[in-house]
């Protein structure tokens, strides 16, 4: 099929017909299914990454982010830099200190190491997260399945979230620990971490992105993932022109409040010096 260059150019073009596959759909507008209510005219970002994949975009301020685990295997592991400034990037310790708050869920702000909100936690159908264990490696893949390595066939979480940094000029020392969404962890009374593991099939969460940012997702088995087998399954991310409501935001906490106005002290100055 592809032992010529012109078999190959015509394979190659033969792609386009087969819809939104695991790839992104460019434009996003013509993503088939886009959530209710939403203009597809308004899709900045849409694509399905398998298990063992990894994806990277850069979002503006005003953005929705929505990630879906469509068949109940996905763990969407999450690192997110700011675009102009990337030294400025999640922080998982302060995402869980400032709002006394170690599990995420709707309302939850994923915080910057400037104090800054650099996305908030607008809707949660899973209520199955983790900002403790951090993304898995290649030792404790290799370990566990065998292999670890990026490009084998149980890659480990930072191994990917490596490759989309790099696309971004950034490097491993702009990896510090992640947020890994659809894979529950709880801490039981003796101080261990405990897999919930997933709330099943068809189940979302949405960030509303406050400053503009470099959004990497690795879809892949979670580090307390009970299962022997590598058989993470399809992640939905789709992005779209949103901003985020005051009803949407946690503003009775004065935590989050003053997180959220040195976030937009921050924009107020980048647009005075545009």
């Amino acid at each position: 099929m592809t032992s010529t260059t012109a078999a190959a150019k015509a394979h190659a073009r033969e792609q386009e017909a087969l819809g939104a596959g695991p790839m992104p759909v460019v434009p996003a507008r013509n993503w088939p299914t886009p959530p209710v209510g939403v203009d597809p005219a308004a899709l900045t970002w849409a694509e399905t990454v398998p298990g063992g994949r990894y994806t990277t975009r850069v979002l503006g301020r005003g953005t929705r982010l929505r990630l879906r685990d469509l068949d109940g295997r996905a763990c969407a592991h999450l690192m997110l830099h700011r675009a102009d400034a990337p030294w400025e990037r999640l922080s998982t310790a302060d995402t869980v200190k400032v709002p006394w708050q170690a599990y995420l869920g709707a309302g939850h702000p994923l915080l910057g190491d400037q104090g800054r909100v650099l996305a908030t936690v607008v809707a949660d159908t899973s209520g199955h997260h983790d900002a403790l264990c951090g993304a898995s490696t290649r030792r404790g893949n290799t370990a566990k399945y065998g292999a670890g390595e990026a490009h084998s066939a149980s890659p480990a979480a930072r191994e990917l979230l490596l490759l989309g940094l790099a696309k971004n000029g950034l490097s491993p020392r702009d990896l510090p620990p992640t947020v890994s969404f659809f894979h529950g962890v709880r801490v039981d009374d003796d101080g261990r971490l405990i897999g919930l593991g997933s709330a099943g099939p068809d189940r979302m969460v949405e960030l509303a992105i406050h400053v503009p940012l470099v959004v990497t997702v690795a879809n892949a088995a979670h580090p307390l993932d009970p299962s022997l087998t590598y058989d993470t399954t399809d992640l939905e991310v789709l992005a779209w022109v949103a901003p985020a409501t005051e009803a949407e935001l946690p503003l009775a906490e004065p935590e989050y409040r003053r997180a959220l106005a040195n976030t937009d002290a921050l924009v107020t100055a980048l647009e005075a010096h545009a």
